[in-house]
This record gives structure tokens, C-alpha cells and sequence, in this order.
């Protein structure tokens, strides 16, 4: 059984009970037997609290349970220690205003308690950042004693698509990654699901991702939390993501690009992987002389193929007659495409 459905009978014998004895005052006032009037007012009251109770109770709530889930934590702080706040002025107040002649000293200390609390929450949500800035510097918090203050860990969110990657493992204990890693528990249930499914290729992925996420609760040098916090008013697990980093202020540690630009238009900060293997592969300007091994045949005749440690493909013009060895390459062009960086070259010696 609902809570609506609840609340619908409630609201019927309340509506209904209100309807009988309003009818009851109009059959007496009018002269005609009050049985009639009960009956047809009650009727009414019953329908209109069968249809009205929900719009006014349930729905208005669920709506300000919706809103709240997008408000973030430190703007709902600093919109509540505002309203206190400016309740406290106004408090104080009251008391000269309670002295001045009537009827101002009736409507004045109302007046300046509702604008008070409008303006407490507007300037207090609006200068939030500076609010909390401050409570960093108070002293005896959780930071060392005499150095600052309210030392808050860094929340790191983690997306589906990078813990079934793989490579977050490894980076992690580089220790270039300062703060904790979170996994939410919607994010956990979507890998719980890919690794069930009926496809091959996904149950693999999604058990590789289960035992990346296992690897790193074992590590002792990883911080690593799972977290029940669940976002109300989406399905959507990229949305749910978005909105918990919009309210935590936190970053996202993902490799999906659509989730990536999806974030940056929200104004979401995004760790995206793909983009810091690009950005530490070695830089290699045309003349300088490497090694490589060719491994394989390339598209155009007489083209050989190899790669680097990082993974940077090379392309060796007339290297295919190397193909298996290690050789000495002269770099000639570099080009940076979407899908990664290539490097032209030619045998070293060749002219």
C-alpha cells in the first residue's frame, strides 16, 4: 500500500467529516432536514479529498525533496545559518519596534523578520565559498594544531567506465592522485550489472571492473570509499554522477567522453584519463634519433610499424624490410589526432 493511496483515505474521511457538518450548519440555516444537505456536502468533501489531498501534501513534499537533493551540502548550510542568523536580528529587533504606536508595532517586527530572513539566506548562499574559506583558518579543527584548520579530504568520484579500464589501479598508487576515492553505490550497482549480463564481452568487462575495485580496497596506500549516498530525481547513472560532483564539489576520474563534455557544460570538474596518458608520453621533436622494434607491416608499400613503451604508434617509411628487429629511426613528422600521437620516421643512415 502507497503512501498516496494513504493519504487519499485520510484526506477523504477528513474532507468527507468537514462536508457533513458543513452541511448539517446549511440544512438548519436553509429549513430543510439536515440529513440532505450532510449527504450531498459530504459526497463532495469525499471526492474533493480523494482528488486534492495528494496535490496538497504529498507532491508539494516530494517536489522539496527534489529540490534539496540538487541543492549542494555547503549552499544548504550557509542558506540555514543564514536564516538563523537574520532570525536573531530580527529577534532583537522586535522589541523597539513592539514600542512605536499601532499599528507598526504590530506589522514592523513581521516585516523585518521576513525581509531579514530573505536577505540572511541570499547573502550567506551568495558569499558561501568565502563562508567556508574562513573556517578553514579556525583554529582546533581537524588540521594540525596552530596551521590552519578544517583541513576537508578530497572526494574524488569514480565513474563506471574507469574502474572497468583498469588503469586507475596503477595510477592510483603512483600517489598522483591526492583525496579519496569514491565509488558511489549506483556506480557499484551498474558494475554488479554489467557483470551479469548475458553478453560475453560485457560480463568480462564487468568482472575485470569488480576486481580492479577489489584490488584497490586492499591496497593499504589507497583511500578508497564506498558510499550509500544515492541522488533522487534521475535514473540516469552519468546524471547521478553530475549532480553528487555538483553538490560535493568534487572532481569525476572518468575516460567517457560523453560524460566528459556532459560534465564540463555543467561545470564539473573532470580527471580524464585518456587525457593524461597523452599528456606524459614522451615528446619527440623531428631529427632526434630512437629506437624502436617493427613488428608489423603498414599501410602504405614499403611502410613498417612499431611502437613505443607508452604505446605511441610509429610509423617507419621503407621500414618493412626490418620487420622483427630493433632499429634506429630518425623521427620526421609528429601528428596528434583524436585517437592518440603518431610518429613518422625513416630508417637512420637514409637520407
Amino acid at each position: 500500500m502507497s503512501s498516496e493511496f494513504i493519504f487519499r483515505l485520510v484526506g477523504m474521511i477528513l474532507f468527507g467529516t468537514l462536508g457533513v457538518i458543513i452541511g448539517t450548519h446549511l440544512g438548519d440555516l436553509a429549513g430543510d432536514p439536515p440529513e440532505y444537505w450532510a449527504a450531498i456536502i459530504g459526497l463532495v468533501g469525499v471526492l474533493v479529498g480523494l482528488v486534492l489531498t495528494p496535490l496538497i501534501s504529498i507532491r508539494p513534499i516530494r517536489a522539496i525533496r527534489a529540490t534539496l537533493g540538487q541543492v549542494s551540502t555547503r549552499t544548504l548550510f550557509s542558506g540555514i545559518f543564514g536564516l538563523i542568523i537574520s532570525l536573531v536580528i530580527s529577534g532583537l529587533l522586535s522589541f523597539p519596534l513592539s514600542l512605536l504606536p499601532e499599528p507598526f508595532s504590530q506589522i514592523l517586527p513581521i516585516l523585518v523578520a521576513i525581509l531579514m530572513s530573505y536577505f540572511g539566506i541570499v547573502v550567506f548562499v551568495s558569499r558561501r565559498n568565502d563562508l567556508f574559506s574562513a573556517l578553514n583558518y579556525l583554529p582546533g579543527k581537524l588540521g594540525d594544531s596552530g596551521s590552519g584548520g578544517l583541513q576537508g579530504e578530497r572526494i574524488i568520484l569514480l565513474d563506471t567506465s574507469v574502474i572497468i579500464d583498469g588503469r586507475i589501479a596503477d595510477i592510483a598508487r603512483t600517489g598522483f592522485l591526492a583525496g579519496v576515492l569514491m565509488i558511489p553505490r549506483f556506480v557499484l550497482n551498474e558494475l554488479q550489472y554489467i557483470a551479469d549480463s548475458g553478453d560475453n564481452l560485457r560480463r568480462q568487462r564487468g568482472r575485470r571492473g569488480l576486481e580492479v575495485l577489489s584490488q584497490l580496497q586492499k591496497d593499504p596506500i589507497i583511500p578508497v570509499r564506498i558510499s550509500d549516498i544515492d541522488v533522487e530525481g534521475s535514473t540516469q547513472v552519468d546524471d547521478k554522477l553530475v549532480i553528487l560532483a555538483r553538490q560535493m564539489h568534487s572532481p569525476i576520474l572518468t575516460n567517457d567522453f560523453n560524460l566528459n563534455r556532459v560534465a564540463e557544460l555543467q561545470g564539473v570538474s573532470i580527471l580524464n584519463i585518456n587525457e593524461l596518458a597523452n599528456a606524459v608520453k614522451a615528446v619527440f621533436l623531428p631529427g632526434e634519433v630512437l629506437k624502436v622494434r617493427i613488428i608489423q607491416e603498414g599501410r602504405e608499400p614499403g611502410q613498417g610499424v612499431g611502437y613505443l613503451e607508452d604505446g605511441t604508434m610509429v610509423v617507419v617509411q621503407d621500414g618493412n624490410d626490418f620487420q622483427g628487429m630493433e632499429v634506429e629511426i630518425v623521427v620526421t613528422k609528429i601528428l596528434q589526432t583524436a585517437a592518440g600521437r603518431m610518429i613518422f620516421a625513416r630508417p637512420d643512415g637514409e637520407g
